[in-house]
């Protein structure tokens, strides 16, 4: 009886095992698709970027139910703020509590996924900043500024010192995964496709691929409307245009 009880012990370590192996699979996953967690991030940011509250709390029931962890979907919503604001992203991080309070109400638990690793203060942050930018970007930044941070250098000084080294070099999620986010909230977006083209560039440079941009543009359609899918799919076009003529 004892052995018996020892060999259903390994098997149910075994199964455990292999499914926490199958969820890190399927969150860094090396296909060219999307899979669930992504779609899930995207409908989740998407909604948020546009305000709409009712349908967010069926998307992050949805996305937890996957197996996104509820630190992976706070880092998106705290993220969220850089591209349209903190009332949005206030307001999506008051309705994700919503959801996890009724869901622990029910008898739900949710995975809370690790923590952030400290950030390494030592270095400039300006400095960190702008090595985490020609990162994603894959160009080497050199002065003098041109436009808008050479109008308003300040707007460079808070891009570098905040976006890009306080936000982009916290660990839960990693470059690709903050592109994919940024990609998703401004693609939800009215407005803003010089943003949007920048974005799906540099997402194509951190290994998103067309393929995703594309089944992304097929999520916006869904949750926010045709017109934005339609954004998506020409600015994509034309990025694809241009990197073959660089190329």
């Amino acid at each position: 009886m004892k052995e018996a009880n020892n060999f259903g012990k390994l098997l149910l370590a075994i199964l455990l095992l292999n499914i926490n192996i199958m969820i890190a699979q399927d969150k860094n996953t090396g296909s060219s698709n999307l899979n669930f967690h992504q779609k899930n991030m995207a409908s989740i940011v998407a909604l948020s970027a546009v305000g709409n509250m009712q349908q967010l709390k069926t998307e992050l029931n949805l996305g937890l139910d996957s197996g996104l962890t509820i630190n992976e979907i706070k880092e998106a919503l705290v993220q969220l703020y850089a591209y349209c604001g903190f009332p949005r992203s206030l307001n999506a991080i008051n309705t994700f509590m919503e959801v996890l309070e009724k869901r622990k109400a029910d008898g739900i638990t949710d995975l809370q996924g690790r923590e952030t690793s400290p950030i390494n203060t030592a270095n400039d942050k300006y400095s960190v900043g702008k090595e985490t930018l020609q990162k994603l970007t894959g160009r080497e930044e050199k002065d003098p500024k041109t436009g808008a941070n050479a109008f308003a250098p300040i707007i460079d000084v808070f891009l570098k010192e905040h976006l890009f080294a306080d936000i982009f070099s916290r660990d839960v999620l990693n470059y690709r995964q903050r592109e994919f986010v940024t990609i998703s909230i401004i693609s939800a977006m009215s407005g803003v496709e010089p943003q949007l083209q920048a974005h799906i560039s540099i997402g194509l440079n951190t290994g998103i691929t067309e393929i995703q941009i594309i089944e992304l543009s097929t999520i916006i359609e869904q949750k926010i409307g045709k017109e934005q899918s339609e954004i998506v799919k020409n600015i994509l076009a034309k990025v694809i245009q241009t990197n073959k003529k660089i190329n």
